[in-house]
């Protein structure tokens, strides 16, 4: 593995949900420990499966590895960490300050913002603290930081100030006002992590086409930021053993193959590791041990029985939607699932049923018009552009709050308003008016990255608060856009996921958070599976016996309705392949 020739003392794993970052960084810590490394490995992964994948319970503590001598683990907990962040700054004025301005400022420090932040305020402690750094050779990071955090970290100090004289907006501030006194901790290790003799950062992805335009577009946003020191690792490519004597295989096995012959330019320069699919899933030290093994090591000796599987088809979803007339319909999960090609498949479908449907996306990484191909009757697609809503929206604060404000505060706000959480505010407010023609017609959503769909919450519901306060007990009927999330008559949200451990836990950890805010998810979708499309080949059917553990997760504890989409010969791209989805096989 070029990832893993003369490593740095600390290497970071990023990408999608889903592609192994989880797998890939367990099995290097392994094989660092084997070569007589002291390593330790770190998730800051919301929903970590590491310790599942080692069998231990391993929490926010530094815990041994049994049976693997050197290695040692630890897993960052955001919401605990997010929990003390929010102590930390209330605690002090708690008692002190009235209770409504202590209340407003527990608010500010509500959300997924502030739980991002506390995590990498975590994160930063390990990186810098010197005693942990001589204990171990090789630090190793399950899920690097985002551009979106390191960018907030790099944003100037003179908040306090700014805050106390309200002349500040509403944007990731608040939660902020607790980072100033580790300004110089913050320095050193976004320093670090731009120097390339301390720090590697490994980008993972999937042999698809969307997976590496992703990855293409992190590599470009780390490279902004001074994260220049970049690997490339494609995970799960089909062995050309294992295509033999199995339509599906083939075709899958060549689709691969293309897309990995053109993949985006601007990752040509980086040194590129492949990694071929296995046929069992990588739990345990045995089958990590395999995972770098030789793209077609795997593929002999495989026996698969006959499969008998029979699932909900998404058509049955798809006729309960489509009887309410019209609504709001979102998709949500994490990025690499394939929510755009869930969204454009719904949308389709119910427009081919002559129902009148928006199908637009809050993601900036979405290609809606790739995936459709072609023009509907009774089909209207449109993208909230983050970048176009969000200097309309800076716009306007400047003519407004900027107004009156002295030269120095001016200069202080425009620095606000290019902080990454005065987009998620501007996005928010193009939202808005989407969901309001849900009244009307569909209204097909696909939305970002659970995160910044946790962001995008967080403002809905904090916008929906401050209605119901300025209202009190006045008798003016009025609806918010929360009100209208949380109305399972008006929206139904479809968590989408795929048949592996890790999408399965983020999108159950999803779930989780949607409750907490009063929204209950109306159904999930397994995409992209193998036990549906059926398989004749042996190494596909073990595939497909590894997936009914998590379908049977679904089904029976965490959906209340679901439905399994099939994987497909060729890519769901344009309208005839898009209704191929409906049918399983």
């Amino acid at each position: 593995m070029k990832f893993l020739k003369t490593p740095p003392r600390f290497l970071f794993f990023t990408g999608k949900g889903g592609v192994g970052k989880t797998s890939i960084a367990c099995a290097a810590a392994v094989q660092l420990a084997g070569d007589g490394k002291r390593v330790l490995l770190v998730s800051t992964d919301p929903a970590s499966n590491v310790g599942q994948v080692f069998g231990l319970d391993i929490g926010n503590k530094v815990t041994e590895i049994r049976g693997v001598p050197r290695l040692a683990a630890f897993e960052i907990d955001p919401q605990q960490a997010a929990q003390a962040y929010r102590d930390r700054i209330v605690g002090p004025v708690r008692g002190v300050l009235p209770e409504d301005i202590v209340k407003g400022i527990e608010e500010q420090l509500s959300g997924a913002c502030t739980t991002e932040i506390a995590a990498f305020d975590e994160f930063t402690a390990l990186l810098t603290d010197d005693s942990l750094i001589a204990e171990f050779d090789h630090i190793i990071f399950d899920t690097a930081p985002t551009g979106h955090t390191i960018r907030l970290l790099q944003l100037p100090g003179a908040w306090s100030g700014f805050l106390e004289n309200s002349k500040g907006d509403a944007t990731c501030l608040g939660p902020l006002a607790g980072l100033e006194k580790h300004q110089a901790q913050y320095k050193v290790a976004v320093e670090a992590l731009s120097d390339p003799l301390r720090t590697r950062l490994v980008l993972v992805a999937r042999a698809q086409n969307a997976a590496l335009r992703e990855v293409a577009r992190t590599h470009e946003e780390l490279s902004e930021i001074g994260l220049k020191q970049q690997y490339l690792v494609v995970n799960g490519v089909l062995p050309a053993s294992a295509a033999d004597g199995d339509e599906l295989a083939s075709a899958i096995y060549r689709r691969e193959q293309q897309v990995l012959a053109n993949f985006p330019e601007v990752l040509h320069a980086l040194p590129l590791d492949q990694l071929s699919l296995k046929p069992f899933n990588l739990v345990g030290l045995d089958t990590l041990g395999r995972l770098f093994a030789d793209m077609n090591s795997d593929s002999g000796g495989i026996t698969g029985g006959e499969p008998d599987l029979k699932f909900p088809e998404l058509s049955i979803l798809v006729d309960n939607i489509a009887a309410d007339g019209h609504g709001l319909v979102m998709l949500m999960g994490k990025g690499g699932v394939g929510k755009t090609t869930m969204a454009a498949a719904v949308a389709v479908d119910l427009a081919r049923r002559g129902l009148p449907v928006h199908l637009t996306t809050s993601d900036p990484a979405a290609h809606l018009a790739e995936t459709l191909e072609g023009a509907l009757d009774n089909l209207t697609v449109s993208r909230i552009d983050p970048q176009a809503e969000t200097e309309r929206y800076r716009q306007h604060v400047l003519k407004t709050k900027g107004a009156h404000l002295d030269p120095e505060g001016l200069a202080l706000l425009e620095e606000d308003l290019r902080s990454p959480c005065t987009e998620e505010i501007a996005v928010f407010q193009a939202f808005s008016r989407v969901i309001r023609e849900a009244g009307k017609k569909f209204v097909v959503m696909d939305t970002a990255p659970t995160g910044h769909t946790l962001l995008l919450l967080d403002a809905t519901g904090a916008y929906h608060r401050e209605i119901v306060r300025q209202m009190g007990d006045s008798k003016v009927s009025y609806v918010t856009p929360m009100m209208q999330l949380q109305d399972p008559k008006q929206t139904k949200v479809l968590l989408g996921t795929l048949a592996e451990t890790t999408p399965v836990l983020e999108a159950a950890n999803l779930q989780a958070d949607l409750r907490r805010a009063d929204i209950e998810p109306w159904a999930w979708i397994v995409n992209n599976s193998v036990a549906a499309a059926r398989p004749v080949s042996a190494f596909l059917r073990k595939r497909a016996e590894n997936e009914r553990r998590e379908i049977d997760a679904v089904a029976k504890e965490h959906a209340t309705r679901y439905a399994v989409m099939p994987l497909l010969k060729d890519e769901p791209v344009g309208l005839n392949r898009l209704q191929a989805l409906f049918r399983s096989a």
